[in-house]
């Protein structure tokens, strides 16, 4: 879960722990990159948002995707899909939550893009 605003990832992480999920988390793109190369388990899915400092969530996906191509995205934003769509291209296979979001809506997503995972 990478996001800046400090009460939208707590909730979010805190609400998918609920649901048994294990949550890593990061402030910042640069935060979130360097926490990639020191789990050694799998990451199974990223969530981030769309805007933020520095590193934004287009390219953090973007080099997240180039370690590994696979790796389902939820990219969360305020912004209307269509200003997100425009910064990533339309032939990303990257789903989107708008914010405000409630805890239901994040853990449907969460279990709709994860269920689309091949096993």
């Amino acid at each position: 879960m990478v996001e800046e605003e400090d009460a939208v990832r707590l909730f979010s992480a805190r609400a998918l722990r609920a649901k048994g999920c294990k949550v890593l988390e990061a402030r910042t793109g640069e935060a979130a990159m360097e926490l990639m190369d020191v789990v050694e388990e799998p990451i199974d899915l990223l969530i981030t948002d769309a805007v933020m400092p520095e590193m934004g969530g287009p390219t953090l996906i973007k080099n997240v995707r180039d370690e590994k191509s696979d790796m389902p995205v939820i990219c969360i934003s305020g912004y209307a899909q269509e200003i997100f769509r425009n910064r990533l291209g339309e032939d990303q296979d990257i789903h989107f939550l708008p914010k405000p979001f409630s805890l239901a809506q994040l853990a449907c997503k969460v279990k709709e893009v994860l269920d689309r995972v091949p096993q």
